[in-house]
């Protein structure tokens, strides 16, 4: 919370004595600041996951291509989660700018979308896109996940797709998609991430997708 939102919110309500105010403008401003009776480190909030569906990507001379047609995968999860956008490939030209559309479906209803841009630097790596809001994901329901790009004429691709990826605490199952016009499916194509929030685990995750040696 800032100063400023301090002041025309909680400062008003009568929810804080005249002393405890006087503290918290002077935590705010002043040099040498009066010790609070309450926790003052910023909240981290929730982190943002990535489920990603595809062991590995490449480039051809003659794909991926966008002309318009959609790239588009079917999901369900065994959790409720909270899918926030998608990681999509690049170029695999050189650096270029790329217009793209996200939406996503359930029974055919949108559910939400958004007209975005993402540069991609020519890497194989993947670049992030996301909704305006985060879209509350039903367990044991089946949704759409569609991305319609206009740039670079080649890009990057998805291989060894996976039809169903455990993430520690969420299990991903892929379907191909009826609504998919550019190839895009269970395995290969685009749309490799799903950005969500969800459980956690108190410990790091392993890579689900690694191979032991």
């Amino acid at each position: 919370m800032s100063l400023e939102e301090f002041a025309n919110s909680a400062a008003q309500l009568g929810i804080l004595t005249p002393q405890e105010t006087i503290d918290i403008f002077l935590h705010f401003t002043a040099a040498n600041k009066p010790q609070l009776s309450y926790p003052v480190k910023q909240r981290a909030g929730l982190k943002a996951q990535i489920c990603h569906r595809f062991q590995s990507c490449a480039y051809r001379s003659n794909q991926w291509r966008y002309r318009g047609r959609c790239d588009s995968i079917q999901f369900c999860v065994d959790k409720r989660i909270f899918v926030v956008g998608f990681g999509l490939y690049g170029s695999s030209n050189g650096a270029a700018d790329y217009n793209v559309k996200i939406e996503l479906k359930r029974l055919g209803r949108v559910l939400a979308e958004n007209n975005t841009k993402f540069f991609s630097d020519g890497s194989s790596n993947t670049f992030h896109v996301y909704f305006e809001n985060p879209i509350q994901i039903e367990p044991e329901c089946f949704y759409t996940a569609s991305a319609i790009l206009d740039g670079s004429e080649l890009s990057y691709f998805g291989q060894e797709g996976l039809s169903e990826v455990y993430m520690g605490t969420v299990t991903f199952q892929f379907h191909c998609s009826s609504e998919s016009t550019n190839g895009t499916g269970v395995q290969g194509g685009q749309i490799p991430e799903l950005i969500y929030y969800g459980p956690t685990v108190n410990t790091s995750l392993p890579n689900p997708n690694a191979s032991d040696d």
